[in-house]
């Protein structure tokens, strides 16, 4: 008798609450109990949005190539020409076009030499170039657009007569690549004279200059167009 009734009095002691009148702890459902751990803290990505022409060293380009920095524009097209004679380079173009067209100098931006007044596949910087000016290559677009936003390439030859040599064509593919990759330019931008919006009616670059087999050449499409071209 005498050991149930400690038992007894046991029980009763740790069923009371032991040494404190605090409740006896509830027994709750499991889901109601699951401890949740704060989420670390998620920096935000450092954005940068790089200028046009500052993204990259491009010690693979001639140095003459990149225009002067406070000069710098930011063009949005590209506009491919032949000059629709058999010989030539910058320096005879910009002697024709200041006797007989009254410019300032040669309309174009670069000139890719044939082999004959320059070497085959040979690029020349014109003054346009260095001094970022508006070109004159392409006129009668609306507002200038093309002369103001287009880089002017002029390819030495007559590709009505001639398909354009190997080293030009090579020559022109890397100098796009360097223009598009720095100016966010897409293929959608690169045009002939001949099918650039809004300008005059004309054969150049010559029937035997394949927009499509060149821009074969650059690759596929890196770049989404989202510019508006106008009279496009």
């Amino acid at each position: 008798m005498l050991g149930r009734a400690l038992v007894f009095c046991a029980c009763f002691f740790i069923l009371s609450g032991c040494t404190s009148n605090e409740p006896m702890p509830q027994i709750v459902d499991r889901a109601d109990c699951e401890f949740v751990l704060p989420a670390p803290p998620v920096a935000k990505p450092h954005v940068v949005t790089p200028e046009p022409g500052r993204q990259h060293s491009y010690e693979d380009v001639p140095s003459d190539w990149l225009p002067p920095a406070r000069l710098e524009k930011r063009w949005t097209a590209i506009v491919v020409h032949h000059s629709a004679t058999e010989n030539g380079n910058a320096a005879i173009f910009d002697r024709k076009h200041r006797e007989e067209n009254h410019w300032e100098g040669v309309g174009y931006d670069f000139v890719i030499g044939n082999g004959t007044d320059s070497g085959d596949g040979q690029v020349e910087v014109t003054f346009r170039w260095r001094k970022q000016m508006t070109g004159a290559h392409c006129g009668g677009t609306p507002d200038n657009w093309a002369n103001e936003n287009g880089i002017g390439i002029c390819l030495v030859g007559n590709f009505d007569h001639a398909a354009p040599g190997t080293r030009q064509l090579q020559s022109l593919a890397k100098l796009v690549r360097f223009l598009q990759e720095r100016y966010g330019i897409p293929n959608g931008r690169i045009y002939g004279h001949n099918s650039t919006p809004g300008a005059r009616v004309t054969a150049c670059p010559g029937t035997r200059f394949s927009m499509t087999g060149f821009k074969r050449m650059l690759g596929s499409e890196p770049l989404q167009d989202r510019t508006t071209v106008p009279g496009g």
